[in-house]
């Protein structure tokens, strides 16, 4: 019976173990938590340029990684680039910017 205690003890702590693991970040993976963030940041910064109405004519694409923002596409003016990293400075969680 205390064997069994033991194996069983030892199988739950290596679940945790994994659990944990699995969830945290490397350099070219995201944890669950910064996806999620990312994603929330992505949300914003696409519904911030659609609504503003210097942006509805161009298409420009918007992708998140670990607090990055990369925006790609093109735009006819250099005022419309810094417009545009402007209003992705504005929104929280921000860490920087890459414009392609």
């Amino acid at each position: 019976m205390k064997e069994r205690n033991i194996v069983i003890h030892f199988s739950v702590l290596l679940m945790l173990i994994a659990t944990f693991a699995a969830c945290t970040s490397t350099h070219t993976r995201e944890s669950a938590g910064e996806y999620v963030d990312d994603s929330v940041i992505t949300n914003k910064v696409k519904a911030l340029l659609g609504a503003d109405d210097f942006f509805k004519s161009f298409e420009i694409s918007v992708e998140s990684f670990k607090g990055t923002v990369q925006l790609s596409g093109f735009v006819n003016s250099q005022k419309a680039v810094d417009k545009a990293g402007e209003i992705v400075r504005s929104v929280k969680g921000v860490k920087s910017i890459k414009m392609i």
